[in-house]
C-alpha cells in the first residue's frame, strides 16, 4: 500500500520530486476504548523533534473502518496550514508518545477565523471503508475518543520529499523512519493481484 501509484504519484506531482515514507502507522480507537488526541500540528512535531527543514510532507490516510461522526472521527480546521507552525507545548503524557500540541486560545481563534455561514470552524472528514483523506503537514487537528461500539481504524503514511529528510535523529526509528531511498512504485493493480493470490492459496 505504501508503493501504491494512486496514493505516491500525487505526493511527487505536488512535491516535485521523488518521496520516501517518514511515517507509517495505525491509529485504531477500538470500540468503548479509543484515546484522545490533542489538538497538532504533525508537522511542529517533525520540526522540533526530527529537523525536518521544511512541511514538504504529507499524510495520507486509508480508512480501515467505516469513519463516523461519532466513532472518533479525524476534526480539522480549514485552512489552518496557511498559518505555519504555531506555538505548541510538549504534550508527554495525554497520547501514545510525546506531542506538540496547541493551546486552547490557539484552537478557539483558529476555529473562530475558519467558520463558515452555520458559525462552526471543524468539520469531522467522515467515509465508508477504503475512504483515503489526503492532508497537510501543517494542518491543525485533533481526535476525541471512541466511547461508542464501532471501532475506527485508519492507517497513516507519512511521504516526505527525499530532499527534505529528517536531519535529527532522536527518535526510535519505528516512529521517524531514516531510510531515505525513494518509494519505487508498484502496478495500479499490485492489490487486487495480492488479494487474488491469497484467496486462491486459502481456497
Amino acid at each position: 500500500m505504501a508503493r501504491h501509484p494512486r496514493l505516491v504519484e500525487p505526493l511527487m506531482q505536488l512535491f516535485g520530486e521523488p518521496v520516501y515514507v517518514h511515517q507509517f502507522k495505525l491509529n485504531a480507537k477500538a470500540a468503548f476504548e479509543g484515546d484522545v488526541w490533542q489538538w497538532h500540528q504533525d508537522y511542529g512535531t517533525w520540526a522540533r523533534d526530527d529537523a525536518m527543514p521544511e512541511p514538504r510532507a504529507m499524510n495520507i490516510a486509508i480508512f480501515l473502518d467505516d469513519v463516523l461522526p461519532i466513532n472518533g472521527a479525524l476534526m480539522i480546521i480549514p485552512k489552518s496550514q496557511k498559518q505555519g507552525v504555531l506555538a505548541a507545548g510538549h504534550d508527554k503524557t495525554t497520547t501514545s508518545y510525546p506531542l506538540w500540541t496547541l493551546d486552547k486560545d490557539t484552537v478557539t481563534r483558529l476555529a473562530r477565523e475558519a467558520a463558515g455561514p452555520d458559525g462552526v470552524g471543524i468539520v469531522a472528514p467522515t467515509g465508508k471503508a477504503g475512504s483515503v483523506l489526503m492532508f497537510h503537514g501543517n494542518l491543525v487537528h485533533a481526535s476525541p475518543p471512541n466511547i461508542t461500539p464501532y471501532p475506527r481504524k485508519i492507517v497513516y503514511l507519512t511521504l516526505c520529499a527525499v530532499s527534505n529528510h529528517i536531519t535529527k535523529f532522536t527518535r526510535a526509528e519505528w516512529i521517524a523512519h531514516r531510510d531515505f531511498t525513494p518509494i519505487e512504485m508498484v502496478d495500479d493493480d499490485a492489490l487486487l493481484e495480492y488479494a487474488r493470490a491469497h484467496r486462491m492459496a486459502a481456497e
